[in-house]
């Protein structure tokens, strides 16, 4: 028996032994075709939105050798995820509460080595994630910029991507890159998968519409896939004063222009979710896609 064939087993055999339905976060996540365009900023500040609204949330850093979250938020976890993989951890015991009461874990380099444990790790792994469900009722995963491994694997998991590009030239070449390399990978579905698309740092709102109808329009006719605009996020020297600050600038400054505008493509996120357009995954089923794809991908 493979591997994904026992985790699907293990989820399996998991769900039948609950006497009612446990319950599924909606996982997000949140990529770039390439760094510096705000991506990490974007997970933060949709978090705290999320927290707003009365959501229970958590981020889960994936962008391996950076600490974006973690210096955003000032604050330094403990634990990561690899506390819970080697050492025992409970999944309680690596999360970080950083402001405004929003949950994140630091991912490591643990992820990367998903595909080589064992069934005693993936069984304990699962459980701990299956309680992750019942603790967050959103999870934003914040993955790296670009279309490495590491990425994909996160990518090809998620039923929900939120792709963030600016007006640069630069920016909207290497958000089509990865969209394209997305759509090219074998365990990618465009059935099972949304992608969307939040214009940061634009001018105004008509440039954001702008920029997303010219990726749309190629990535729709050369790649056979419609993206779904977020919203847009301007300008705003107030952002760029908390980043400074180490506070998201949702917190620093409640008034500001790009506090609104997150405030709005979240509402605009919650709503999909009230018209029943989104299909809640759960951390446990997210993780066995990944070690799934990993251990496929990678078999020489």
């Amino acid at each position: 028996m493979d591997q994904a064939t026992q985790l699907r087993n293990l989820i399996k055999s998991g769900q039948e032994n609950k006497v009612s339905k446990r319950p599924l976060s909606r996982v997000i996540t949140v990529t770039s075709g390439k760094g510096g365009v705000g991506k990490s900023n974007t997970a933060i500040n949709l978090a705290l939105q999320f927290k707003k609204l009365g959501k229970r949330v958590i981020i889960l850093d994936a962008d391996f050798g950076l600490a974006n979250i973690e210096i955003m938020f000032g604050t330094v976890p403990k634990h990561n995820f690899c506390d819970l993989i080697y050492q025992g951890k409970e999944i309680t015991d690596i999360i970080t509460w950083g402001p405004g009461d929003v949950g994140f874990i630091s991912g490591g380099s643990g992820i990367a080595g998903l595909s080589n444990l064992d069934r005693k790790y993936l069984e304990y792994i699962i459980q701990n994630l299956a309680k992750l469900d019942a603790i967050a009722d959103v999870i934003i995963i914040d993955t790296g910029a670009g279309i490495a491994d590491a990425v994909m694997d996160f990518l090809v998991a998620s039923g929900e991507i939120i792709v963030v590009t600016t007006p640069e030239p630069t920016s909207i070449t290497d958000s089509y890159s990865l969209i394209k390399a997305l759509n090219r990978h074998p365990r990618f579905s465009k059935d099972n998968s949304k992608i969307k698309v939040i214009a940061n740092r634009v001018g105004s709102e008509e440039e954001g519409k702008s920029l997303f109808k010219k990726l749309n329009s190629v990535v729709s006719r050369y790649l056979g896939l419609d993206l779904e605009y977020t919203g847009s996020v301007p300008h705003d020297d107030k952002l760029v004063g908390a980043v400074m600050q180490q506070t998201p600038v949702s917190i620093a400054y409640p008034s500001a222009k790009s506090t609104k505008a997150y405030e709005d493509i979240t509402r605009r996120l919650m709503n999909m979710e009230t018209e029943g357009n989104i299909r809640k995954r759960g951390m446990a089923a997210f993780f066995s896609h990944i070690v799934a794809n990993t251990k496929k991908t990678h078999e020489p």
